[in-house]
């Protein structure tokens, strides 16, 4: 495959560059830094100044706020696709709002706060895909808080579950393969480690899933639908 292709491959998967044509495209991603990222190192520092927008290629991330008093609360895992800095849209951005680490090794592309507003001024569209990204972003956040008022504990964990395993799921033999731990789904439905464990448990016995350490497998997601 050409850079050209490969170019026009990445475009078609990516939001960020929806409705872009072939010239702007190519123009932005030559724009980039591509970064590699080990696990367990983080790409943004929440509080730090934005200085960098990155988009992720591979891997998976972790983007969690770090209260004042060192509790770490999981927001949301970013798969590829997903943008992280979104605020260097702007013209003076505030600081990172939150701290996103690699939880696998990851590829990134990145560029810096003054390449992504000259390409925003070159590109308009590129500004809106931002912006329909945020509202993605904040859309997930109010569905989470509705339905925390308004879902069981099974219902929210099983949203949690589809959403991971459409996101960043891997399609295997037996069923769906999502990586992440009982406190890192509790924390993204809501409900303690504890709870999370026991609805778990009741799905394995039910043969909705199985699980090991840090991996779940869903073999009949259209089962936590109903469950």
């Amino acid at each position: 495959m050409t850079n050209r292709q490969s170019a026009l491959a990445l475009a078609s998967s990516l939001s960020f560059l929806t409705g872009l044509d072939e010239s702007a495209t190519q123009a932005i991603l030559a724009a980039a830094e591509s970064r590699r990222i080990a696990a367990k190192q983080n790409i943004t520092t929440g509080g730090d100044k934005a200085a960098h927008l990155f988009l992720v290629r591979k891997g998976q991330v972790h983007y969690y706020h770090l209260t004042k008093r060192g509790e770490s609360v999981l927001l949301a895992y970013l798969a590829p696709g997903d943008v992280i800095g979104l605020v260097t849209l702007l013209k003076s951005p505030s600081p990172y709002m939150a701290t996103a680490e690699a939880d696998s090794d990851c590829e990134l592309l990145a560029w810096e706060h003054s390449v992504i507003r000259k390409l925003v001024s070159d590109y308009p569209l590129l500004g809106e895909n931002g912006l329909h990204l945020a509202l993605g972003y904040l859309r997930n956040y109010i569905d989470r808080h509705i339905g925390l008022v308004t879902k069981t504990a099974e219902e929210r964990l099983a949203e949690t579950l589809l959403k991971l395993g459409e996101q960043a799921g891997k399609v295997q033999a037996d069923g769906i393969e999502i990586h992440a731990t009982n406190d890192q789904l509790g924390e993204l439905a809501d409900i303690s480690p504890f709870t999370a464990s026991r609805v778990l448990n009741n799905w394995v016995g039910s043969g909705i899933l199985s699980k090991g350490r840090g991996r779940i497998v869903l073999h009949s997601p259209e089962a936590l639908l109903i469950s």
